[in-house]
């Protein structure tokens, strides 16, 4: 069932996933159409969530986006209001004045992340969460994988003296396998759609900068996505069975590599396994420590591509 509607508020969107926004060409809402999403997220009782281009809005636009609850999503430049800030640099991040009620989407390349690592250490300590989200997963390699294995282990460590503290700071790629119970992964086409400027639903932003023809749907006749239940994870044989939790499963980014929207490919696979054996250490350090002792021990695998486990359910 749906839950989010996601408004692109701008052709020069920000991006705060995987997929790149190569838009250079601004075309802003129309106000009408802005009215008529809004309509349909209270009429399907969606939450909203804005996502900002640099692009400044007249007072029109900002009386209507405040009219109703919502989530605003902005870069760096912009981010007055923002609940959600988006930074493409490790440097702009750091120097940043960083702020306790604010989720920051660090957006970076592996080399990005293999060279600056280290100074997301001193970045945990300023906030409540932190997203990284990898710009080039398709491309790693198994080098890749060692060496972000690494890195997680130096990022643990940092989380695990923040909680020795009394500081529990959120780090996507490693706490939220900690707390979570079931998969919360993308949601695209089941949990959330997107409005685009030109007033069609699609999958994701990243299927409107993609693609503009390849929408499901409209304002006017509503929303029309074929083979919906295909995006469900009891459809995905191998992730519905996976307990790497955390696991983006971005729909966008399994189509690109597996042809399949919901079949990830091994690079997503193997990373996210990464992610949940880091969780897993970081967990039971915890544990000895008496700290979250409410939480269940991670279990032991002998895998990092669950698609090696195929056979075994079948």
């Amino acid at each position: 069932m749906l839950k989010y509607l996601i408004v692109l508020l701008d052709d020069t969107c920000v991006s705060y996933c995987h997929y790149q926004n190569t838009e250079s060409h601004e075309f802003l809402i129309p106000i009408e159409t802005l009215k008529k999403g809004l309509v349909f997220a209270m009429k399907e009782n969606l939450d909203v969530h804005f996502v900002y281009s640099s692009k400044p809005l007249t007072m029109e636009y900002k009386t209507l986006i405040d009219s109703v609850e919502h989530i605003d999503i902005m870069s760096a430049e912009c981010k007055q209001t923002a609940q959600i800030v988006v930074f493409d640099d490790f440097v702009k991040l750091k120097n940043d004045n960083l702020r306790k009620n604010i989720a920051y989407v660090l957006r970076v390349s592996t080399n990005q992340l293999f060279k600056d690592y280290k100074a997301i250490t001193n970045i945990l300590a300023n906030v409540s969460r932190i997203n990284i989200v990898l710009t080039n997963i398709d491309s790693m390699n198994d080098d890749d994988f060692k060496a972000y294995q690494g890195v997680l282990n130096y990022l643990s460590n940092s989380l695990y003296e923040c909680y020795i503290k009394g500081l529990y700071p959120q780090l996507n790629l490693i706490s939220d396998r900690i707390i979570l119970n079931k998969m919360n992964n993308c949601g695209a086409a089941v949990d959330s759609v997107t409005l685009a400027p030109n007033g069609k639903f699609y999958v994701c932003p990243a299927y409107y900068h993609e693609n503009k023809n390849d929408h499901i749907g409209d304002l006017e006749h509503g929303l029309d996505i074929k083979n919906a239940r295909l995006y469900k994870l009891e459809y995905a044989l191998i992730c519905s069975h996976c307990d790497a939790y955390q696991c983006k499963r971005c729909i966008w980014l399994n189509q690109r590599t597996t042809l399949e929207v919901n079949t990830p490919s091994r690079e997503q696979c193997v990373i996210s396994h990464i992610e949940r054996n880091a969780s897993k250490k970081l967990l039971e350090r915890l544990h000895q420590q008496g700290l979250f002792k409410h939480i269940a021990s991670i279990k032991d695998i002998d895998y990092l591509d669950p698609f090696e486990k195929r056979d075994e359910w079948k």
